[in-house]
Parts: structure tokens; sequence; C-alpha cells
């Protein structure tokens, strides 16, 4: 065969190789790419997540957020109905967490009120976490045996009464702390809605006593509050408050407020529930 003729059949086969080649890579990333993903090992436990999955990455957004000094800074008729929904958290000593929705709540409105601890302004050691800044704790005892938790607002004076929770969280140790702490106790278990539904049984179930009169909501390692989880605003009930007989006008002041509804809630007003239909 002439050179000639061996040089052009060289070249005509180093051509179709190359074609070859290409055609062989192309073939290649189609198969992968119609690949299906390749299957979790079946070791019969869940693949470790990612850091972005990790509860130690959470977005606040999609979780419960303590509730800052911002939250507090409001008048008290307005932290009274704001408080409605949200969390309240209690940490024990052992580090198990009580939590409870708030569904009731009495405003107090500070020197003008006939009804509050601070009518006509004076301030005592005893009422003095009224007069702190917004977020404060103020306890107090009723009967000489119970506890009641107020919360200061905007205004010298001023605070919010904790009336009712819906237990969240804990529940068990609510009804034992209960069983344990409050007079008289039966040998009946308590019902879900009996563990809250009144300003001393919210303290006795979350084991909140006068040492946590005048400690700051917004800061404390034991107790805190936490935006409640996203959904419609709840129907309230502003009606008047509970055991304040003897305040005159400001007794039949509807400055207290509640979720309609709620199994939970202490006391339940007809009568105004009927007028805000």
């Amino acid at each position: 065969m002439p050179a000639s003729s061996e040089a052009r059949l060289s070249r005509r086969e180093g051509l179709k190789k190359q074609r070859l080649s290409v055609a062989e890579r192309s073939r290649s990333k189609v198969d992968v790419a119609r690949m299906p993903p390749l299957e979790e090992p079946c070791s019969g436990l869940p693949a470790t997540p990612g850091p972005q999955r990790s509860i130690y990455f959470w977005n606040p957004k999609d979780h419960p957020t303590r509730l800052g000094p911002e939250f507090f800074d409001q008048p008290g008729v307005s932290l009274a109905r704001a408080f409605l929904g949200q969390v309240l958290v209690r940490r024990l000593a052992d580090d198990t967490e009580l939590r409870g929705r708030i569904v009731e709540t009495e405003a107090y409105l500070g020197p003008e009120d006939a009804a509050a601890h601070s009518r006509g302004g004076r301030q005592t050691a005893r009422n003095r976490g009224m007069f702190m800044k917004p977020g404060t704790l103020y306890v107090y005892i009723i009967y000489g045996m119970y506890f009641c938790l107020n919360v200061s607002s905007q205004g010298d004076g001023s605070c919010v009464l904790l009336r009712a929770l819906e237990p969240l969280g804990g529940l068990e140790t609510m009804r034992q702390l209960r069983s344990t702490l409050r007079k008289g106790a039966s040998s009946r278990a308590l019902k879900d809605r009996e563990l809250c539904n009144g300003p001393s049984k919210l303290c006795q179930a979350l084991a909140i006593d006068k040492s946590f009169d005048q400690r700051d909501l917004t800061t404390d390692g034991a107790m805190w509050m936490e935006r409640g989880p996203p959904g419609p605003e709840p129907s309230v009930v502003a009606a008047a408050r509970v055991g304040v007989g003897r305040a005159g006008e400001w007794a039949q002041k509807p400055l207290r407020f509640y979720v309609r509804g709620s199994p939970f809630v202490s006391v339940v007003d007809r009568t105004a529930e009927q007028t805000q239909t």
C-alpha cells in the first residue's frame, strides 16, 4: 500500500476513535443524571442530621423564643391581653421544665386602682415589685398560705396577675406538686384542667413561692416566658375581676381577660360573654 494511502487510513481511524470517545462520555453523563439517588444504609438507625437540622442550630422564627424587656414594657391592660396565648416556663432544680399557656389574667392599674396593692401610691417592702421595671415578678401570700404571681407592667404600681394556665408540659410533675402542696388534699387525682385554673393553683403546680418575688422574668434562669406558637388570635372576654368586691366601682371594671371557650379558665362570666358576642 502506498505511503499516502496508509496516512489517510490512519487519520480516518484516529477520527473514528475520537468520535467514539466523545459519544461514550456523553452517554456516561446521561446515565449518571438518570440514576436514582443513593439509598441510606440500612443500619436500622436514622441518618445523623447535619448541622442545619440539629436542635442546636434552630431557627428563632420556627421555635418559641424568650420574651424580652420590650414585650413587658406596655400599659397594664394591653399587657394583660398580650399575655394570653404566651407560654410560661418553670425550670425546676433537676432541670425538669413545666410549661403552660396563659389563658386568664387580671390587670391592676396602680395608685388610682382601688383594688390594687399599690392604691394611693403606697409603697411597702411587700409590694416593691409593683414599682420595679416592667417584667419584674411580684409574688404575695393570701390567707397566710397561698401564693399569687404577678408581673409588673408599664407605670408605677401597675402589674398583671396570672390567673390560669393551660398545662402543656410536665403535667405529672404538676400533679405531684399540687397533691403535695394543696391543703386538705384528697386521694383523688387532679384532672388536667384542675392543675392551674386559679392563681394559687398555678403557683402550687409550678412550685412558685415568695423566693420569686422581685425576680426579673426576662433574665431569670428558673422562670421565663416564651412567645406562644403561631396561630389565630384568641377570642378574648373582658370581665370583672374576682375577689375584689370591696373596691367600689373598681370591682366592676372589666379588667380580667380570658380566652373564650378555654376549659382551663378559673371563672367563666356568661353575662360578659353574651354582651361581647
